[in-house]
């Protein structure tokens, strides 16, 4: 299993967020290259992006330093949070990303996930944020009409291998990821689930591992000090 360490962006710096709320947010650096380096420093081989104010309004705000993150590190970087036309597909790729992330134009536009998963394969995710039961969007300001269920059984037909899955009442909360619905999850689809949202003990990695999960992303956990990230890259290989 993979473990991606996460930034989150907003307004150049990493912070993160209390269950999906702009409102509940805590800044942890001013310096989000720098923390990279640290997960780098560390053992992560992988790093999971957000810019969460892209992910409220489809543009791109904090693009130059998510490229400056992945130049100075060269982790390999995937990217969410306001992607959600061709144009910026293209931006991001070409700027050496190496994966983007499809969030609310997941549900808006199937056809759209289609084509570039025609055009670039695995380097297009899909990110199922979960609310009661059902896919939320625009930055989990909104909740659509899609169970979690119906959307990955959607998105795996149309050729989506890997689906990131957060589970919007655990993330930020520290009390212990969701493991059922990734094992119910995995059973189902042929997909790789990465689990986003609560992981944030050594304990919890090994219950995602045990599962045979692709990935999960550690993120307040690990700058709250509640996970050491060194143990859980090693346990989760």
């Amino acid at each position: 299993m993979l473990i991606f360490p996460a930034i989150d962006l907003y307004e150049g710096n990493a912070v993160r967020l209390f269950k999906g709320d702009y409102a509940q947010k805590t800044v942890y650096s001013d310096d989000p290259v720098s923390v990279a380096k640290d997960f780098q420093s560390l053992g992560a081989t992988h790093i999971h992006i957000v810019d969460l104010e892209g992910a409220k309004t489809g543009e791109t705000p904090n693009f130059d330093i998510i490229r400056k993150i992945k130049s100075a590190t060269g982790l390999f970087a995937e990217v969410g949070g306001g992607i959600r036309d061709v144009k910026t597909v293209e931006k991001y790729l070409t700027s050496g990303i190496d994966r983007v992330i499809l969030g609310t134009a997941a549900i808006a536009d199937k056809e759209f996930v289609k084509n570039a998963i025609k055009k670039y394969g695995d380097k297009i995710a899909v990110g199922a944020d979960v609310k009661d039961g059902f896919v939320a969007i625009k930055g989990w300001t909104e909740n659509s009409d899609k169970n979690v269920f119906d959307f990955c059984s959607e998105m795996s037909d149309i050729g989506v291998k890997t689906i990131i899955c957060t589970d919007i009442s655990k993330d930020g909360a520290l009390k212990g990821a969701n493991a059922e619905l990734y094992r119910e999850l995995s059973a189902k689809f042929p997909v790789n689930f990465t689990a986003s949202g609560g992981v944030s003990s050594l304990d919890d990695i090994k219950a995602l591992k045990s599962i045979g999960l692709y990935g999960a992303i550690i993120g307040k956990a690990y700058y709250t000090g509640d996970i050491d990230l060194k143990k859980a890259i090693e346990i989760a290989k």
